[in-house]
């Protein structure tokens, strides 16, 4: 699904993690936090999921103590590289085809902004940006996000499939099939961008 071509122009200063986006995102610090996602065990993380990422707001279905937007924003302010939350904000955006879901305080962007500004080398954050990114048809910032990921993640099949996914999506077959048979490798179950390389006939064996 794909946002409409002009809430698309109002994220393209949003890509950069520059001093403009800085400003316009805002500060890291929070009054509780920001705390680092990858921790869990070692700082308490479950006091905010359990008020705030609750299982119907990770599904996108309603807030747990205000909005669904609140509750995520909440969430994404204390915790900025919390992968799951940013990809249900991201899932929300999409589906109701809103750059800044209400009750958020920035747009969506913005919080990949600063998980990334927060947490520069966490590879689940760069993925789930680069799946974001594609959905909005940003092919190429969605790869150079996936190449990002795949350098911080070697050897994670589901990042390698993404990358591969990304990497279809322009037709560059070569590092599609690359990052398809890595994550295959891995163990990776779905068959989808295998078949998809048959499909186009840039596999070298029968899909199952």
């Amino acid at each position: 699904m794909k946002l409409l071509p002009y809430l698309l122009a109002g994220t393209v200063l949003l890509t950069s993690t520059g001093a403009q986006a800085l400003n316009y995102c805002g500060e890291l610090k929070n009054h509780y936090g920001p705390l680092d996602y990858r921790k869990r065990g070692q700082v308490n993380l479950e006091i905010v999921e359990g008020a705030h990422f609750t299982p119907e707001v990770e599904a996108g279905i309603k807030g747990n103590t205000s909005y669904l937007g609140g509750d995520l924003d909440y969430t994404l302010r204390a915790i900025p590289n919390h992968a799951r939350a940013l990809a249900t904000l991201a899932m929300v955006s999409l589906r109701d085809k809103q750059v800044k879901v209400p009750a958020t305080k920035w747009p969506v962007e913005c919080y990949f902004n600063r998980a990334i500004r927060f947490a520069p080398d966490d590879a689940a954050v760069r993925a789930t940006y680069g799946s974001y990114l594609l959905s909005l048809g940003k092919t190429n910032e969605a790869v150079n996000m996936f190449t990002t990921a795949v350098e911080l993640q070697p050897e994670d099949p589901t990042i390698n499939y993404n990358a591969g996914l990304a990497y279809l999506r322009k037709k560059d077959y070569d590092k599609a099939r690359l990052h398809a048979k890595k994550a295959y490798e891995l163990g990776f179950p779905l068959p989808g961008l295998k078949n998809k390389l048959v499909a186009a006939g840039k596999w070298d064996e029968p899909a199952r």
